[in-house]
């Protein structure tokens, strides 16, 4: 019998940063393929090649932790009881059910029941966490501090959760919570030291489950999440194709901002 495939993919840096992406998985567990609409099954909501941004990052001395799965086999970025992010919102579940556009995801009577949610959570949800969880304590541990940087990306243009288009590139710190002021100044001041891509902090979207759990200022761990506009970097016609070219730019400013993030330190 075949080893299970791995959850998640980690490259240990050597400095007090981690980026973490938690969404640019595709793997399926066993029989959901056969359980999904066949408009589902193109996984439209993935962070699509975002772990491809970040490919630098081990050259620069950063950790690049990596989940294999798909966010509709369970959403690492969402609390596992089902507490809402916003609150009054339209909220994604753990385990989602509808798509980004608020199709179901599932062909009728497929859905997941709760005791599949909680198994869910407990073989893909709880190891991942661990593993995120031990890491940075181990980075802390050796630096005295930590930093998580958490890497997403979604279509410029979804009604379902804010109405217009996004800005490019979307930083949060939890409203100035999950990590010290001056480390949220210094990401601002590089997103925003260009002309070629909007920013905003705290707009529409001021870190998730992860940027929250993990960002304790006050015990040494910093966390921020930054949200990406994919059209910024990508076709979202097509969304499965990467084009290095179109992507370059924006990979140059994600340079910048781990260069920064690597040399600072708290006051």
């Amino acid at each position: 019998m075949s080893a299970p495939a791995p959850l998640f993919s980690l490259t240990p840096g050597s400095t007090p940063l981690l980026i973490d992406v938690p969404h640019a998985g595709l793997g399926l567990s066993p029989g959901l393929d056969g359980r999904l609409t066949d408009a589902a099954l193109a996984l439209a909501d993935t962070d699509w090649h975002v772990d491809k941004l970040y490919a630098f990052a081990a050259k620069a001395g950063a950790g690049l932790m990596v989940a294999a799965h798909s966010r509709y086999v369970v959403d690492l970025n969402r609390d596992p009881a089902g507490r809402a992010l916003y609150p009054g919102a339209d909220n994604t579940e753990i385990c989602p059910t509808r798509g980004f556009d608020t199709a179901p995801l599932y062909r009728s009577g497929q859905e997941p029941d709760e005791a599949e949610v909680a198994r869910r959570v407990d073989e893909y949800w709880r190891p991942y966490h661990a593993r995120l969880a031990a890491e940075l304590e181990a980075i802390r541990a050796r630096h005295g501090f930590a930093i998580l940087l958490d890497g997403h990306s979604i279509a410029a243009e979804v009604p379902r959760f804010f109405e217009g288009r996004l800005p490019d590139l979307n930083l949060g710190s939890n409203d100035g919570r999950s990590c010290a002021p001056a480390l949220a100044a210094l990401a601002c001041d590089i997103l925003g030291g260009q002309d070629r891509f909007s920013h905003v902090h705290n707009g529409r979207f001021k870190g998730g489950y992860i940027t929250r759990q993990y960002g304790r200022p006050a015990e040494g761990l910093h966390a921020l999440q930054l949200e990406i506009a994919r059209d910024s970097y990508m076709h979202e016609d097509d969304h499965v194709r990467w084009d290095a070219g179109k992507a370059a730019p924006l990979i140059a400013l994600l340079q910048r901002l781990v260069d920064g993030l690597l040399g600072w330190r708290p006051a």
